[in-house]
């Protein structure tokens, strides 16, 4: 056996391996063993058929595969004690068979070996960071009453004026020359497009109008967008939008005491939502910091599969829209290779920054409580618009109740950080 070692990086180790003929013999004579035993041929027992019946039944590329796996781990095991390798035993090598033949007994392959990872924190107390002072003010507070106003809205019928900026309005469309009633559309006077917002305002229930109109590219009726087409409009209904008041029987619909309690609690949930917002822009400076003054050297293994699940997962999301990668890395500005890059490196820093957070939480001993969970279980079930016991059981069905335990961990080492950290107060922090 033949190996040749080339050290990629302090924590990967590539093996490319020419494994001698005995080795490819003996691979292939077990996995046509072991074909053998799940073959079922009258008049003999299971694993007792001749080898040379069994050799014309099997299929070739079937039976190099079988015999590459026994091949491959025999001579990656050998190889890795031959080279005095300790492989990370929490992240599994990459293998790329080159060439394998039964006939000329050869067997090539290449693995990148992961070794445990280095790290070597810099001092990670007196970080030195920008924190934004937080303020909520009066207009952010109207302005989340009014969004809830423009939610619990009512419509009353008008029949005595003219559509007007917001009303709602039904609106058929029928082109010159084309049969049958028209289209029907519901608008709001004023948020279509200019040419029939124009013609609209001031049009009464009936009220009939012969237009030239030129659809936008973006317009709801694909087959009409971005065309020009004489039409016939008419409006056949008018709704003007109702606000309710701003009064305490407003404020008990939101499950609040009356006007001042629902202020209060608007004005808190946006705080927390600012906080937060500040919490994770402090967090991306502290790890930044900390990277800067640290040593922290990973395998490529740990970050390769981490990009290349997010590549799978991406082609299928965009499969499912009927689009191709292509197609998807323009509409981001990118070629799908810088796109592929661009994931590339934000995995590995991924990878250096978890293995940062986890040294420090191990060396200043923190400890995640039940309720730390718990918060997360629920700041997650929120993210996804769920119940927490949704939440939980997506999470348990896709395997990944350890995301919950390593934001807990995250959280409590960014607070950690943040507690011991040279902060400058800047300007307030936006809405």
């Amino acid at each position: 056996m033949q190996v040749t070692r080339e050290d990629l990086n302090p924590c990967t180790v590539k093996l490319t391996i020419v494994c001698d003929a005995e080795q490819v013999k003996s691979g292939f004579e077990k996995a046509l063993k072991s074909i053998s035993k799940t073959i079922k041929m009258p008049g003999f027992r299971p694993g007792h058929v001749p080898k040379g019946m069994i050799e014309k039944m099997v299929d070739p590329g079937h039976l190099s595969e079988e015999a590459a796996e026994t091949i491959v781990r025999n001579a990656f095991r050998k190889s890795v004690e031959e080279e005095g390798l300790k492989p990370d035993p929490g992240t599994p090598p990459s293998v790329e068979l080159i060439k394998i033949d039964q006939e000329e007994g050869v067997c090539e392959f290449s693995a990148k070996v992961p070794l445990p990872p280095v790290v070597e924190l810099g001092e990670y107390k007196g970080l030195p960071i920008e924190k934004p002072a937080i303020e909520v003010t009066d207009e952010e507070v109207e302005y989340q009453i009014e969004e809830l106003r423009k939610q619990r809205h009512s419509r009353e019928a008008v029949t005595d004026r003219g559509a007007e900026d917001g009303d709602v309005s039904v609106v058929n469309i029928k082109l010159d020359g084309e049969e049958g009633d028209g289209r029907n559309f519901m608008t709001v006077v004023g948020k279509t497009f200019p040419q029939l917002d124009q013609a609209l305002s001031g049009m009464k229930v009936e009220e009939m109008k012969h237009l030239d109109l030129t659809f936008p590219d973006n317009f709801q009726e694909k087959d009409w967008a971005g065309k020009p087409y004489k039409c016939l409009v008419t409006l056949n209904s008018i709704s003007a939008v109702k606000l309710p008041e701003i009064d305490d029987a407003f404020a008990q619909s939101l499950k609040t005491d009356n006007v001042d309690d629902l202020n209060i609690k608007l004005r808190e949930g946006i705080l927390r939502a600012k906080n937060e917002m500040v919490r994770e822009m402090v967090t991306e400076q502290l790890l930044e910091r900390l990277h800067e003054r640290s040593k922290v050297e990973v395998s490529d293994n740990m970050w390769e599969q981490l990009a290349n699940r997010r590549l799978q997962e991406t082609e299928q999301e965009v499969r499912q829209q009927g689009k191709t990668m292509e197609q998807h890395a323009a509409e981001n500005g990118m070629t799908v290779e810088a796109l592929v890059e661009a994931w590339r490196e934000k995995a590995k820093v991924h990878v250096i920054r978890a293995l940062m957070i986890r040294t420090v939480f191990e060396q200043e001993k923190l400890k995640v409580e039940n309720e730390d969970l718990n918060r997360e279980l629920y700041a997650m079930a929120s993210e996804f618009g769920v119940e927490p016991q949704q939440m939980m059981e997506m999470l348990q069905k896709n395997s990944a109740m350890e995301e919950i335990q390593y934001r807990s961990i995250s959280r409590k080492v960014s607070e950690f950080l943040l507690q011991n950290a040279d902060i400058k107060e800047v300007a307030h922090a936006g809405a």
